[in-house]
Protein backbone atom coordinates (compact mmCIF):
# COMPACT_ATOMS: atom_id res chain seq x y z
CA UNK A 1 0.00 0.00 0.00
CA UNK A 2 1.35 3.40 -0.96
CA UNK A 3 2.70 5.70 1.75
CA UNK A 4 2.08 9.42 1.25
CA UNK A 5 4.06 12.06 3.12
CA UNK A 6 2.00 15.11 4.00
CA UNK A 7 4.30 18.12 4.11
CA UNK A 8 4.28 20.23 7.26
CA UNK A 9 3.09 23.36 5.52
CA UNK A 10 -0.27 21.74 4.81
CA UNK A 11 -2.92 22.61 7.36
CA UNK A 12 -4.77 19.78 9.02
CA UNK A 13 -8.52 20.29 8.78
CA UNK A 14 -11.12 18.49 10.82
CA UNK A 15 -14.10 16.86 9.14
CA UNK A 16 -17.14 16.68 11.38
CA UNK A 17 -19.33 13.59 11.43
CA UNK A 18 -22.19 12.54 13.65
CA UNK A 19 -19.67 10.58 15.73
CA UNK A 20 -16.90 13.15 16.12
CA UNK A 21 -13.94 14.55 14.25
CA UNK A 22 -11.62 13.09 11.63
CA UNK A 23 -8.25 14.38 10.44
CA UNK A 24 -8.27 15.46 6.82
CA UNK A 25 -5.64 17.03 4.55
CA UNK A 26 -5.57 18.46 1.03
CA UNK A 27 -2.42 18.04 -1.03
CA UNK A 28 -1.61 17.93 -4.75
CA UNK A 29 -5.23 17.71 -5.86
CA UNK A 30 -6.15 14.93 -3.40
CA UNK A 31 -8.05 14.84 -0.15
CA UNK A 32 -6.62 12.50 2.48
CA UNK A 33 -8.56 11.14 5.46
CA UNK A 34 -7.14 9.24 8.41
CA UNK A 35 -9.08 6.44 10.09
CA UNK A 36 -10.55 7.76 13.32
CA UNK A 37 -13.18 5.26 14.41
CA UNK A 38 -12.09 1.95 12.89
CA UNK A 39 -11.71 0.88 9.26
CA UNK A 40 -13.35 3.85 7.49
CA UNK A 41 -10.74 3.80 4.73
CA UNK A 42 -11.56 0.18 3.95
CA UNK A 43 -15.26 1.00 3.87
CA UNK A 44 -14.71 3.95 1.52
CA UNK A 45 -12.62 1.79 -0.80
CA UNK A 46 -15.05 -1.14 -0.86
CA UNK A 47 -18.04 1.09 -1.57
CA UNK A 48 -16.38 2.98 -4.41
CA UNK A 49 -14.96 -0.19 -6.00
CA UNK A 50 -18.42 -1.76 -6.03
CA UNK A 51 -20.02 1.41 -7.39
CA UNK A 52 -17.64 1.16 -10.35
CA UNK A 53 -19.57 -2.00 -11.27
CA UNK A 54 -22.98 -0.34 -10.90
CA UNK A 55 -25.40 2.00 -12.63
CA UNK A 56 -24.25 4.92 -10.45
CA UNK A 57 -22.35 7.29 -12.72
CA UNK A 58 -21.09 10.06 -10.46
CA UNK A 59 -19.31 9.07 -7.28
CA UNK A 60 -16.00 9.70 -5.57
CA UNK A 61 -13.41 6.94 -5.95
CA UNK A 62 -11.31 6.23 -2.86
CA UNK A 63 -8.08 4.30 -2.56
CA UNK A 64 -6.35 3.13 0.61
CA UNK A 65 -3.05 4.75 1.58
CA UNK A 66 -0.78 5.11 4.57
CA UNK A 67 -0.40 8.74 5.59
CA UNK A 68 2.81 9.98 7.18
CA UNK A 69 2.33 13.28 8.99
CA UNK A 70 4.61 14.81 11.63
CA UNK A 71 6.50 11.51 12.00
CA UNK A 72 3.31 9.60 12.71
CA UNK A 73 1.77 6.99 10.41
CA UNK A 74 -1.98 6.96 9.86
CA UNK A 75 -4.06 4.39 8.04
CA UNK A 76 -6.40 6.18 5.66
CA UNK A 77 -7.59 6.82 2.12
CA UNK A 78 -7.50 9.49 -0.54
CA UNK A 79 -9.73 10.81 -3.29
CA UNK A 80 -9.47 13.36 -6.05
CA UNK A 81 -10.77 16.84 -5.31
CA UNK A 82 -14.15 16.90 -7.04
CA UNK A 83 -14.76 20.65 -6.78
CA UNK A 84 -14.39 22.65 -9.95
CA UNK A 85 -12.93 26.14 -10.08
CA UNK A 86 -15.00 28.69 -8.10
CA UNK A 87 -17.13 25.99 -6.48
CA UNK A 88 -18.11 25.87 -2.83
CA UNK A 89 -19.55 22.89 -0.95
CA UNK A 90 -22.95 23.76 0.54
CA UNK A 91 -24.51 21.22 2.96
CA UNK A 92 -28.31 21.04 2.84
CA UNK A 93 -28.47 22.01 6.50
CA UNK A 94 -26.70 25.28 5.70
CA UNK A 95 -28.76 25.90 2.55
CA UNK A 96 -32.12 25.38 4.25
CA UNK A 97 -31.12 27.32 7.37
CA UNK A 98 -30.44 30.35 5.19
CA UNK A 99 -34.00 30.30 3.84
CA UNK A 100 -36.14 29.04 6.73
CA UNK A 101 -36.53 29.79 10.40
CA UNK A 102 -34.90 26.47 11.27
CA UNK A 103 -32.37 24.10 9.78
CA UNK A 104 -33.40 21.07 7.73
CA UNK A 105 -33.04 18.59 10.61
CA UNK A 106 -35.51 20.52 12.77
CA UNK A 107 -37.88 21.05 9.86
CA UNK A 108 -37.93 17.31 9.17
CA UNK A 109 -38.60 16.56 12.84
CA UNK A 110 -41.89 18.46 12.52
CA UNK A 111 -43.09 16.11 9.74
CA UNK A 112 -44.27 12.69 10.91
CA UNK A 113 -44.45 10.80 7.58
CA UNK A 114 -41.24 9.56 5.94
CA UNK A 115 -42.48 10.12 2.42
CA UNK A 116 -43.54 13.67 3.24
CA UNK A 117 -40.11 14.41 4.73
CA UNK A 118 -38.49 13.33 1.48
CA UNK A 119 -40.95 15.29 -0.64
CA UNK A 120 -40.44 18.40 1.49
CA UNK A 121 -36.67 18.18 1.05
CA UNK A 122 -36.76 17.54 -2.69
CA UNK A 123 -39.25 20.30 -3.45
CA UNK A 124 -37.42 22.84 -1.28
CA UNK A 125 -34.00 22.05 -2.78
CA UNK A 126 -35.32 22.19 -6.36
CA UNK A 127 -37.11 25.48 -5.71
CA UNK A 128 -34.10 27.11 -4.05
CA UNK A 129 -31.44 25.90 -6.48
CA UNK A 130 -33.06 25.16 -9.82
CA UNK A 131 -31.63 21.64 -9.76
CA UNK A 132 -33.82 19.18 -11.66
CA UNK A 133 -34.60 15.62 -10.54
CA UNK A 134 -33.11 15.99 -7.10
CA UNK A 135 -35.52 13.20 -6.14
CA UNK A 136 -33.72 10.74 -8.41
CA UNK A 137 -30.40 11.83 -6.98
CA UNK A 138 -31.69 11.36 -3.43
CA UNK A 139 -33.09 7.94 -4.34
CA UNK A 140 -29.67 6.77 -5.49
CA UNK A 141 -28.09 8.10 -2.31
CA UNK A 142 -30.53 6.29 -0.03
CA UNK A 143 -30.17 3.08 -2.05
CA UNK A 144 -26.39 3.22 -1.60
CA UNK A 145 -26.78 3.99 2.10
CA UNK A 146 -29.21 1.12 2.64
CA UNK A 147 -27.07 -1.44 0.86
CA UNK A 148 -23.81 -0.45 2.55
CA UNK A 149 -25.42 0.50 5.88
CA UNK A 150 -24.07 4.04 5.94
CA UNK A 151 -25.12 5.47 9.29
CA UNK A 152 -23.69 8.98 8.77
CA UNK A 153 -26.13 10.55 6.30
CA UNK A 154 -27.13 13.48 8.51
CA UNK A 155 -28.33 16.73 6.94
CA UNK A 156 -24.83 18.20 6.96
CA UNK A 157 -23.65 15.18 4.97
CA UNK A 158 -25.85 15.81 1.95
CA UNK A 159 -24.36 18.66 -0.01
CA UNK A 160 -24.52 20.63 -3.23
CA UNK A 161 -21.81 22.43 -5.19
CA UNK A 162 -22.31 26.14 -5.73
CA UNK A 163 -20.43 28.10 -8.37
CA UNK A 164 -19.92 31.51 -6.84
CA UNK A 165 -19.26 33.23 -10.19
CA UNK A 166 -22.09 31.66 -12.16
CA UNK A 167 -24.42 31.55 -9.11
CA UNK A 168 -25.50 28.05 -10.07
CA UNK A 169 -25.81 24.75 -8.24
CA UNK A 170 -25.10 21.15 -9.14
CA UNK A 171 -25.33 17.94 -7.15
CA UNK A 172 -22.20 16.45 -5.59
CA UNK A 173 -20.83 13.13 -6.66
CA UNK A 174 -21.70 10.57 -3.97
CA UNK A 175 -19.02 10.74 -1.30
CA UNK A 176 -18.14 10.14 2.35
CA UNK A 177 -19.17 6.53 3.00
CA UNK A 178 -16.59 5.84 5.70
CA UNK A 179 -19.11 5.01 8.41
CA UNK A 180 -20.54 2.09 6.44
CA UNK A 181 -20.23 -1.67 6.87
CA UNK A 182 -20.06 -1.37 10.69
CA UNK A 183 -16.66 0.33 10.39
CA UNK A 184 -16.85 2.05 13.80
CA UNK A 185 -14.97 -0.55 15.80
CA UNK A 186 -13.78 2.00 18.35
CA UNK A 187 -17.15 2.46 20.02
CA UNK A 188 -20.34 1.24 18.34
CA UNK A 189 -19.39 -2.08 16.72
CA UNK A 190 -16.30 -3.42 18.42
CA UNK A 191 -14.52 -6.29 16.71
CA UNK A 192 -15.91 -9.51 18.04
CA UNK A 193 -19.41 -8.07 18.35
CA UNK A 194 -22.04 -10.40 16.94
CA UNK A 195 -23.30 -9.44 13.46
CA UNK A 196 -26.93 -9.55 14.53
CA UNK A 197 -26.15 -7.26 17.45
CA UNK A 198 -24.56 -4.80 15.04
CA UNK A 199 -27.68 -4.90 12.89
CA UNK A 200 -29.92 -4.25 15.87
CA UNK A 201 -27.87 -1.25 16.96
CA UNK A 202 -27.53 0.61 13.68
CA UNK A 203 -29.85 3.48 12.76
CA UNK A 204 -30.36 5.27 9.46
CA UNK A 205 -30.54 9.00 8.69
CA UNK A 206 -31.94 11.52 7.89
CA UNK A 207 -35.59 10.73 7.08
CA UNK A 208 -36.12 7.68 9.28
CA UNK A 209 -34.17 5.50 11.70
CA UNK A 210 -34.84 2.43 9.54
CA UNK A 211 -32.98 2.04 6.24
CA UNK A 212 -35.78 0.13 4.54
CA UNK A 213 -38.45 2.63 5.57
CA UNK A 214 -36.44 5.36 3.85
CA UNK A 215 -35.72 3.12 0.88
CA UNK A 216 -39.33 2.06 0.32
CA UNK A 217 -40.53 5.66 0.51
CA UNK A 218 -37.96 7.10 -1.90
CA UNK A 219 -38.33 4.22 -4.38
CA UNK A 220 -42.09 4.67 -4.41
CA UNK A 221 -41.64 8.38 -5.10
CA UNK A 222 -38.71 8.38 -7.54
CA UNK A 223 -38.18 4.82 -8.74
CA UNK A 224 -35.32 2.31 -8.52
CA UNK A 225 -31.84 3.28 -9.64
CA UNK A 226 -29.01 1.22 -8.09
CA UNK A 227 -28.08 -1.97 -9.91
CA UNK A 228 -24.77 -3.85 -9.84
CA UNK A 229 -23.32 -5.25 -13.05
CA UNK A 230 -22.16 -8.45 -11.42
CA UNK A 231 -23.64 -11.45 -9.68
CA UNK A 232 -24.22 -11.23 -5.95
CA UNK A 233 -21.59 -13.88 -5.26
CA UNK A 234 -18.93 -11.88 -7.09
CA UNK A 235 -18.88 -8.93 -4.72
CA UNK A 236 -16.51 -10.69 -2.34
CA UNK A 237 -13.93 -10.82 -5.14
CA UNK A 238 -13.75 -7.04 -4.93
CA UNK A 239 -12.90 -7.32 -1.24
CA UNK A 240 -10.31 -10.00 -1.99
CA UNK A 241 -8.63 -7.65 -4.46
CA UNK A 242 -8.45 -4.87 -1.89
CA UNK A 243 -7.04 -7.26 0.72
CA UNK A 244 -4.33 -8.36 -1.73
CA UNK A 245 -3.48 -4.73 -2.50
CA UNK A 246 -3.24 -3.61 1.13
CA UNK A 247 -1.36 -6.55 2.62
CA UNK A 248 -1.61 -6.62 6.39
CA UNK A 249 -2.98 -3.07 6.73
CA UNK A 250 -6.38 -4.40 7.77
CA UNK A 251 -6.97 -7.01 10.42
CA UNK A 252 -8.44 -10.37 9.52
CA UNK A 253 -11.44 -9.58 11.73
CA UNK A 254 -12.07 -6.31 9.85
CA UNK A 255 -12.01 -8.04 6.47
CA UNK A 256 -14.25 -10.82 7.76
CA UNK A 257 -16.78 -8.30 9.03
CA UNK A 258 -16.96 -6.57 5.66
CA UNK A 259 -17.38 -9.90 3.89
CA UNK A 260 -20.19 -10.90 6.26
CA UNK A 261 -22.03 -7.63 5.69
CA UNK A 262 -21.64 -7.77 1.91
CA UNK A 263 -22.89 -11.36 1.71
CA UNK A 264 -25.89 -10.59 3.90
CA UNK A 265 -26.84 -7.41 2.04
CA UNK A 266 -26.44 -9.06 -1.36
CA UNK A 267 -28.84 -11.76 -0.25
CA UNK A 268 -31.29 -9.21 1.11
CA UNK A 269 -31.25 -7.00 -1.99
CA UNK A 270 -30.99 -9.67 -4.67
CA UNK A 271 -32.91 -7.55 -7.17
CA UNK A 272 -29.85 -5.26 -7.42
CA UNK A 273 -27.64 -8.02 -8.89
CA UNK A 274 -26.84 -10.33 -11.76
CA UNK A 275 -29.78 -11.63 -13.76
CA UNK A 276 -31.98 -9.05 -12.07
CA UNK A 277 -29.99 -6.30 -13.72
CA UNK A 278 -31.75 -4.53 -16.53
Amino acid sequence: METVHITKNHIVTVEHSSKGNQLKWEQDGYWYKADAFGFESLAETVVSRLLIASTVKDFVAYEPVQIMYHDRMYRGCRSRNFRRENEELIPLERLIRAHTSMGLAKELARISDVKQRILYTVELVENLTGIEDFGGYLAQMLEIDAFFLNEDRHTNNIALLYNVEERSYRVCPFYDMGLSLFSDTREAYKLGMDFEACRRNITAKPFDRDFDEQLDAVNELYGYHLRFRLAAGEIVKVLDGIAAQTGDAYQKEELERVETVLRYQAGKYQYMFGRYFG
